[in-house]
């Protein structure tokens, strides 16, 4: 009730009247059931516009360390993330990489749209870098189909480190549903799991218009200084 409420009736009629989002294959995304949308990352604010145009509730997967701030800012941080849509999960690593994909899972099984990042993290400079498997081993354990997303230009609306985003018409492009059916049953298989991700890169790549480089975007963030990750 209290996404539904901030999203039709307090922040999202603001939000669609202020930036005017355009949208391109709106019809590629089924209107009810479970689905995965893959999405580039280019900014924060990718976790608002993309459920922002659907009328259909999309959960994300976001780092527990935001619902578990101190103080004022703290608390408006979690409201905001239980507000459009995002559950806690820990993603250190190692078990708490299997609880994210069980999550996830059950996202899926109660049929929910469900939201992936394949980077793992936003891009530091718009380029578009490799994808973790993670999303593959979800798409053959669950089943759902798989809609490629690609944001546009929401780097430009709030880069990384501003706090206030600049008012400018970012766009969502869906794409059609991808058909990875051919792999059922081999999620355990790490070459299948890498060929579903690299397809998956391959079509938010042609969709976003974004250069592509074959290293990890967490790679890059660590020779960054800390500032502009």
């Amino acid at each position: 009730m209290f996404y539904w409420l901030m999203k039709n009736l307090v922040i999202g009629p603001i939000l669609l009247t202020v930036f005017r989002p355009w949208v391109r294959g709106i019809e590629n995304v089924p209107r009810n059931g479970p689905v995965i949308l893959a999405s580039n990352h280019l900014s924060f604010v990718d976790s608002v516009f993309l459920p922002l145009v659907l009328d259909r509730r999309v959960v994300f997967l976001a780092k527990s360390d935001y619902f578990t701030g101190k103080g004022v800012k703290g608390w408006l941080t979690k409201v905001f993330f239980e507000a459009s849509g995002q559950l806690p999960i820990d993603r250190s690593g190692g078990r708490a990489s299997e609880a994210s994909l069980n999550t996830g899972l059950r996202v899926l099984a109660d049929g929910y749209a469900l939201g992936i990042y394949p980077e793992g993290t936003r891009s530091p400079d718009g380029i578009m870098y490799r994808g973790r498997t993670g999303v593959a081993r979800m798409i053959l354990e669950s089943g759902a189909p798989v809609v490629p997303v690609a944001m546009i230009d929401t780097e430009k609306v709030m880069p990384i480190g501003v706090r206030i985003p600049k008012v400018m018409r970012p766009g969502v492009v869906f794409g059609e549903p991808l058909d990875f059916s051919r792999f059922a049953g081999l999620e355990g298989d790490r070459f299948v799991l890498r060929s579903i991700t690299d397809e998956i890169m391959y079509e938010l790549g042609r969709l976003s218009g974004q250069e592509y480089h074959d290293v990890y975007a967490t790679t890059v963030k660590d020779r960054r200084p800390a500032h502009t990750r």
